[in-house]
């Protein structure tokens, strides 16, 4: 993480805000880099907002995260583009993509098939791709290698923190599909948990009652409604209110109806097993920077979840 320390000249302009001295003054990072970046502002040993009104004098300490390698490899991979203009671009995500480069993925992801279509469509020359200069995409969100469906990203730092600003606040509206085993007890109701790391294995989360003082983990809510059961299987709409790793997947499991084919938190099906991960992002209504208006995506249900519902 990037650290930068020094003492606010003494004339600074009055009014001047935080986050206009770092970019204008220190030209450390831009506005929209501020936010993407996470950046953390120390002043006078008490931490605040990039907003605070600088006095002139005080001591400014600063760290912010490390933008995402520029080492990431242009792929051609096949990518099914919704909607793409000057500033985002909705992919519908196929199932068994990896969202980002990680560990034992590096290459092979949507991150590599999003830079090589900006390099080859955007403008971008090979210098541009050797200095690291503009050439990150800026995934917003993510979904699970074996969840299939909507996804955004940005083509530019100002729209990252534009439409990320927009799922900090909690203003997206995202609906998923999934296929469960079994049916819940109610048409539609609402999972309210405390979301947290297992200390068994920790590639898995399990949950608390929300209102239960834990001190660990995190709030996560979502609302279900049940779209087609025959008892044994049903077909439901999810709408997450929050956005913890892996919530839907651990709340319907909690529910007693885990997602069929969930290798983490499902169980073997006789019916069905070679059965992957039925989960689907089905639609994204979001604002779009360019316009500034609110613009609902949707996606159709998979093959997989067709040939399902025909044997329900």
């Amino acid at each position: 993480m990037p650290e930068f320390s020094c003492r606010v000249d003494d004339d600074v302009p009055p009014e001047l805000r935080l986050d206009r001295y770092i970019s204008d003054h220190l030209k450390i990072l831009s506005r929209s880099q501020i936010k993407a970046r996470n950046l953390k502002a120390i002043l006078n040993g008490k931490a605040v907002k990039v907003s605070r009104i600088l006095r002139g004098g005080e001591k400014l300490e600063l760290a912010w995260a490390e933008a995402e390698s520029h080492l990431l490899v242009p792929q051609n991979l096949p990518i099914d583009v919704i909607y793409e203009d000057d500033r985002v671009i909705v992919v519908n995500k196929a199932q068994g993509m990896v969202v980002h480069p990680g560990a034992g993925n590096r290459q092979g992801t949507l991150a590599n098939a999003l830079l090589y279509r900006k390099l080859n469509q955007r403008n971008v020359g090979k210098f541009d791709v050797i200095s690291g200069v503009n050439t990150r995409p800026g995934i917003v969100h993510r979904l699970d290698k074996d969840t299939s469906g909507i996804l955004i990203a940005a083509w530019d730092e100002e729209a990252h923190a534009f439409l990320s600003a927009q799922f900090k606040a909690r203003k997206v509206r995202k609906t998923y599909a999934a296929i469960v085993q079994g049916c819940p007890g109610e048409s539609k109701g609402c999972i309210d948990k405390i979301i947290y790391r297992s200390r068994r294995n920790r590639k898995t989360f399990t949950t608390l009652e929300s209102d239960r003082a834990s001190g660990i983990g995190r709030r996560s809510i979502t609302y279900y409604k049940v779209v087609k059961s025959n008892g044994k299987y049903s077909l439901l709409l999810l709408r997450p209110k929050t956005g913890r790793t892996h919530q839907l997947r651990v709340h319907l499991k909690q529910l007693g109806t885990p997602v069929l084919g969930d290798p983490l938190y499902g169980r073997a099906d006789r019916n069905f097993p070679k059965a992957t991960l039925m989960l689907h992002s089905k639609r994204l209504c979001i604002v779009l920077p360019e316009s500034k208006k609110q613009v609902l995506f949707n996606s159709s249900l998979p093959g997989r979840f067709l040939e399902l519902l025909c044997r329900m």
